[in-house]
């Protein structure tokens, strides 16, 4: 290959196998297209498991018990869900709340959590972790009789509602 063809960028007339200029100074077709792209792929085929998103547990455990740290986060929730029916409303929302915490615990301190791992393990930290904050603020916060009260939200609700 000709040294100023390996000095172009990328997408620039003339690269081999781009479908314009010259193809490679005499060589055939065969030659360049058994030589690796450095160019993605114009067609994705398949999706990039998130970091962490392998098997909690060894590929022979039966399906739940690969999927723990998942079933973990669900079953808490589903405790929370189940207080909040029975009347507690603040003592469950403030379940759901760890709960989702909990996840962010589990993603950050694994390094396999299966179906846990959504996106990167940053952004899976931060979304489960804020929204676990925030629910269990609310809850707190919950009227009547608040956990948890504020002096400048009694101000702020003071000046828009009359």
């Amino acid at each position: 290959m000709p040294a100023e063809a390996e000095s172009r960028e990328p997408g620039t007339p003339g690269m081999p196998g781009d479908g314009s200029g010259d193809s490679g100074a005499g060589r055939s077709a065969g030659q360049d297209a058994g030589r690796a792209s450095r160019r993605p792929p114009r067609v994705t085929r398949d999706t990039a498991r998130p970091e962490g998103g392998g098997r909690a547990a060894p590929g022979d455990a039966p399906a739940p018990a690969r999927q723990w740290p998942l079933l973990a986060v669900l079953g808490a929730t589903g405790l929370g869900l189940l207080i909040v029916a029975f009347d507690a409303f603040r003592v469950g929302t403030i379940v759901i709340g760890l709960a989702m915490i909990g996840g962010a615990v589990l993603r950050w301190a694994l390094p396999d959590v299966g179906m846990l791992a959504v996106r990167s393990r940053f952004t899976d930290m931060f979304t489960y972790g804020g929204l676990g904050a925030v629910i269990v603020l609310l809850a707190l916060m919950a009227q009547p009789h608040a956990w948890l009260k504020l002096p400048f939200l009694d101000d702020v609700l003071h000046f828009t509602v009359q």
